[in-house]
């Protein structure tokens, strides 16, 4: 008996979380009510509450598993001594914004989280130090000494970031002013998956 309520309990928090992805990506963190999920999941709203005790801690842990998720990824493209740093970047510009598109809130989830002073990223912490310590790092830095970049090899990572996460911050705003439609912004994202790549490459010396 025992057993079969793990069973049960396992199944349900799964069709829960999977139930919160979806209305989470097409309705946004801020326009999504715990009913809305409960509905999608097709259970009792008190199940929801049950198991989760708030939206807040449903969509953290669904954040958290996404970001674990992509850092499995691409960490093994930070290691990957067989590839160049353009093919390293094409690689993980392509994984970052298939990460963003099933999860446009990301961004503004890490940002209400770091500018609240909150605790609750540690991953990003514990992944900063692999990325300081991989293959794509050295490579980065072998630029620096080469004479093909006269700044900070970060300066790269830290442009290729914002190019992909800039048009996901600014998406609430697009969308509500009626600028662009949800259409619009994947396919200019999709677009930016070639062009961010030569956009980098175009920083560096050949």
């Amino acid at each position: 008996m025992a057993k079969n309520k793990a069973n049960i309990d396992t199944t349900t928090e799964e069709k829960i979380k999977e139930a919160a992805r979806i209305v989470f990506t097409r309705n946004g963190y801020a326009a999504t009510k715990v009913r809305d999920i409960a509905a999608e999941a097709d259970i009792n709203l008190s199940l929801v509450n049950y198991y989760f005790r708030s939206k807040e801690k449903l969509f953290e842990l669904i954040m958290a598993e996404t970001i674990q998720k992509l850092f499995e990824k691409v960490l093994t493209v930070f290691n990957d001594t067989e590839t160049t740093l353009i093919e390293k970047i094409e690689l993980l510009v392509n994984h970052y914004i298939e990460m963003l598109l099933a999860n446009p809130d990301i961004p503004l989830f890490f940002v209400n989280e770091i500018m609240s002073g909150s605790k609750k990223l540690p991953l990003m912490t514990q992944n900063g130090r692999l990325f300081l310590n991989s293959h794509l790092a050295k490579q980065l830095m072998a630029l620096k000494e080469e004479g093909k970049i006269d700044f900070h090899p970060v300066q790269l990572m830290v442009n290729m970031i914002g190019m992909i996460i800039f048009p996901f911050l600014a998406r609430p705003l697009v969308l509500r002013s009626g600028t662009l439609t949800a259409d619009d912004l994947k396919n200019l994202a999709e677009e930016r998956k070639r062009l961010i790549p030569i956009w980098i490459k175009q920083m560096i010396k050949e």
